[in-house]
């Protein structure tokens, strides 16, 4: 099997202009290819996982990625897939995300010895003269043609500012810089990004030539990829101290049932024969499933030996042993009331499996928090300090857990 084979057999790939150009590049190691990073937070989220997991495996194949960081475009913002404008951030925010990002795409990437480049497109779009720009490059682009394209027709109604109405024309841009700067011919993004990635292809080819290589493959789960992001307590992160190697287990030990084998197919780098072994099961051997891709993926991201400690807590939690390593939350003294009791309501909002006292109260009413897995029924439940002296462990759901000690 081919490497393009194998990413369309792993389904991986929606959408791509000139497939058998691309074919011949991928399968014989000669792309060099970007994916964007917008560096909107101080981590990556799993969000992101599906295009770093895709750059590690065209890189095993003898191709060579370009991580690009979006430290020009963050400061317009991309109205893909959003209904209101993105918050301005400052330079500042910006390149310390970036940094950021570093630390947590080398686990995937290797960029020793020129094998992978990271760029910033603040180093070529931050310098830029306006009129030259619209010189340069304003006359590739048709207004009309912009408008047509899903990512501004969804803001219309609601109000699109040029500010960016202009995002379509610098992604654009970064596509051709690259490829003149680095000899990039082939770029990838999620599916909500293709009339951007479209707009790049058509500005080397209409700069450069039609014999200029420039193609374009957009991942077919990728804006799904983006909701796998979040949960219903937040966003699940890359870096550990956001969230730590227990929960980014959990998180993916309880995936639906009708995901597992997906998220098996695209993320890891189990042998397609043996993912094709698993169509079969149902049942119990789909939560076997679920413990491999969440091992898999937590040892990718965390380490084998944090992927092993975060599978025997959940195994632990799941037999009503001692979850040691366990999301723990600290009780102070101040927590406590008068009485020196506190709240189940408080302990939710103190341990941030809820926002707010009101969701824990709905939390409770609805059958839905336990505690050393007998459930809680009374939003008015206290506990006094000596609760804590063994293990304390609260259950929001079935996929939210907290330790809680007393300082």
């Amino acid at each position: 099997m081919t490497v393009y084979d194998e990413l369309v057999a792993r389904g991986l790939i929606a959408q791509v202009t000139d497939e058998e150009e691309i074919k011949e590049l991928v399968n014989n190691g000669k792309a060099t290819f970007y994916i964007g990073f917008d560096p909107t937070a101080d981590s990556l989220h799993v969000g992101h996982f599906m295009a770093l997991c895709l750059m590690k495996r065209l890189q095993m194949a003898g191709n060579k990625p370009i991580a690009l960081i979006g430290g020009g475009t963050a400061m317009i913002g991309d109205p893909s897939g959003r209904t209101d404008m993105r918050q301005m951030m400052t330079q500042e925010t910006i390149q310390h995300n970036c940094d950021c990002f570093k630390e947590q795409m080398s686990k995937f990437i290797d960029f020793s010895d020129g094998k992978a480049l990271m760029v910033n497109n603040a180093d070529w779009l931050l310098g830029l003269n306006y009129v030259e720009v619209l010189r340069e490059v304003g006359a590739c682009f048709s207004v009309n043609n912009m408008l047509r394209a899903e990512c501004y027709k969804q803001r219309m109604e609601k109000g699109l500012s040029f500010l960016e109405f202009n995002y379509m024309i610098m992604q654009s841009y970064d596509f051709y810089s690259l490829y003149q700067k680095y000899g990039c011919n082939m770029q990838f993004g999620g599916d909500d990004q293709w009339s951007n990635m479209l707009g790049g292809t058509e500005l080397i080819r209409k700069k450069l030539g039609k014999d200029a290589y420039a193609m374009t493959i957009t991942l077919l789960l990728n804006s799904e990829g983006k909701k796998m992001g979040k949960t219903q307590s937040g966003a699940v992160w890359l870096d550990p101290k956001k969230t730590s190697p227990f929960e980014f287990y959990q998180y993916w030990r309880n995936v639906d049932d009708a995901d597992v084998l997906k998220c098996i197919r695209m993320l890891t780098f189990l042998p397609l024969e043996e993912i094709e072994k698993m169509d079969s099961w149902e049942g119990s051997q789909l939560n076997q499933a679920k413990e491999i891709l969440a091992f898999e993926l937590t040892k990718l991201v965390h380490g084998e030996e944090e992927a092993t400690k975060a599978q025997e807590s959940a195994r632990a939690l799941f037999t009503g042993g001692n979850a040691e390593n366990m999301p723990t939350t600290t009780l102070t003294t101040a927590d406590f009331n008068d009485e020196g009791k506190i709240g189940i309501l408080d302990i939710m909002v103190k341990a941030e499996l809820v926002s707010s006292k009101a969701e824990a109260r709905r939390n409770v009413q609805q059958g839905g928090v336990t505690v050393n897995d007998e459930k809680v029924t009374e939003p008015v439940t206290f506990y006094e300090k000596s609760a804590f002296d063994n293990d304390f462990i609260i259950k929001r759901g079935k996929k939210n857990f907290r330790k809680i000690v007393v300082e």
